[in-house]
């Protein structure tokens, strides 16, 4: 059996991981599971890992996948990195804010003003 194609597409910006994600829907749980675990492994394998999470293009995105994005803030928080998350759309925004999970997570508009707002 074949490695299973990854879920997420990084770049690299000067030292920051640039991630996007190659479905729309983010719904299932195969596929968060596999997020997750990539993301972790960028975060695990970076000295001070720095992360700029991608969302433009993400029209539905489950519980499940919000839970996989705490755990991985609180992986690049305890490594004494940054994580900034940039064009999430206005109806998946409405859920960060109404969990409030817009206080806990530094969100721009840009993948550019997200870079702009690590030092």
């Amino acid at each position: 059996m074949s490695a299973a194609k990854s879920q997420i597409r990084v770049r690299d910006e000067g030292g920051v991981h640039c991630v996007e994600f190659v479905e729309r829907s983010i719904i299932d749980e195969a596929v968060i599971r596999q997020i997750g675990e990539e993301l972790l492994k960028l975060v695990d394998t970076a000295a001070t890992p720095t992360l700029v999470i991608d969302f433009t293009g993400v029209q539905h995105l489950s519980s499940a996948a919000l839970g996989v994005l705490i755990n991985v803030h609180n992986r690049v928080k305890s490594r004494s990195g940054q994580l900034r998350l940039c064009g999430i759309p206005k109806g998946i925004f409405e859920v960060f804010r109404i969990t409030k999970l817009d206080r806990l997570f530094q969100t721009s508009d840009t993948v550019a003003q997200a870079l702009e707002s690590i030092g």
